[in-house]
This record gives structure tokens, C-alpha cells and sequence, in this order.
């Protein structure tokens, strides 16, 4: 494996030693067990993924905007604590489209 590949591995294993990172990784793994329950179609699952995938990478993005505005300054910043903001709003956008998509999936099997 090129090292390229070894350092963005290492990178998605360092998420567990963060707390908003690994918490998503939690609920991606009950959103599997959901969708294990639930026997998703393909399409479904495909919808699954791509929400994980959105939602972890928001998270992960997010923590190192963070990491990096804490590298320039930890006092308070108007314009520091815009750009968290937004990041943190792309973590929330990216949430409030994975469980939209949840709640789609879900009631199209409880509802018939």
C-alpha cells in the first residue's frame, strides 16, 4: 500500500481519539445495524452510505478547521469563531440531510 493510503488510513483511525469524530462513527454503526434490521434494498443502502460518508467527512473536516484556527490563536476571535461556525454548520447541514434520509427510509418501512 503507497504511503499515501497508509497516511489517510492512519488519519480515519486517529478519529477515534476524538470525541465528535468517534461519536459519528458510532452512529454510522448503528445506522448499519439499522439497515441490517430494516433489509434495505440497494438503493437504500446506497443512500446509507453516502450519508456516512457525507456526515464523517464533514466531522473530520470540521475538527481540523478547528485544529487549525487553535493553531493560530486559542483567544477569542471574531473572524476564528465565524469560520468554526460555518464549519460546524456544515457538520449540521450534512446531520440534518443524513436523518432526513433516515426518517425517508424509515417510514417507507413502517408505512407499507
Amino acid at each position: 500500500m503507497s504511503k499515501k493510503f497508509y497516511d489517510a488510513f492512519r488519519g480515519l483511525i486517529k478519529g477515534f481519539s476524538h470525541h465528535s469524530i468517534m461519536l459519528q462513527y458510532i452512529l454510522a454503526a448503528m445506522a448499519v445495524c439499522a439497515g441490517f434490521v430494516l433489509r434495505l434494498n440497494a438503493g437504500e443502502w446506497a443512500a446509507v452510505i453516502i450519508c456516512i460518508g457525507l456526515v464523517i467527512t464533514a466531522e473530520i473536516l470540521n475538527t481540523c478547521i478547528e485544529k487549525v484556527c487553535d493553531m493560530y490563536s486559542t483567544d477569542y476571535n471574531s473572524k476564528i469563531r465565524e469560520i468554526k461556525d460555518l464549519a460546524a454548520g456544515a457538520v449540521l447541514a450534512a446531520s440534518l440531510t443524513a436523518f432526513v434520509t433516515a426518517m425517508v427510509i424509515l417510514f417507507s418501512h413502517i408505512g407499507g
